[in-house]
């Protein structure tokens, strides 16, 4: 009954962890097409910071621990390559949480170097990892 639970737990942080990391870059595709200074690049401001440091980084924290714990619970799974293969798109989808951090910081000092087109086409790249993470979980093909 408790692996059940740590499996709810994990997939309930992974949802908030996807939905922050889809929703991220769209703000800044706004807010890269915003006026420094306005109205508007202010309240933007204050969105990206609220969403990263209240739900997308104690989601994917959360999503990390009930992982690791649930492989504590199942280490027969490291064994399977589809775990290998979900647990690098777990590494890359961090590494896109780091980057959208880190442009999250320019944004607000206003030295953002990138154009909205570039954050439309980072906002396809979580939904295309959860795509690999959920296939390697529930089909297992390998």
């Amino acid at each position: 009954m408790t692996y059940e639970w740590i499996k709810a737990l994990h997939v309930i942080a992974v949802i908030a962890w996807m939905a922050g990391m889809l929703y991220l870059p769209r703000l800044f595709v706004y807010h890269a097409s915003a006026k420094k200074g306005s109205e508007l690049s202010e309240t933007l401001k204050v969105m990206e910071r609220r969403l990263l440091r209240r739900i997308v980084n104690p989601a994917m924290i959360a999503t990390f621990f009930f992982g690791i714990w649930l492989l504590e619970l199942n280490p027969e799974l490291l064994h399977h390559g589809f775990m290998h293969v979900k647990l690098a798109a777990v590494v890359v989808m961090t590494a896109v949480h780091i980057w959208l951090a880190r442009c999250r910081r320019l944004f607000e000092q206003d030295r953002n170097k990138h154009k909205a087109i570039v954050y439309r086409f980072v906002n396809e790249v979580p939904a295309m990892l959860i795509i690999i993470i959920v296939v390697m979980i529930i089909v297992r093909p390998f």
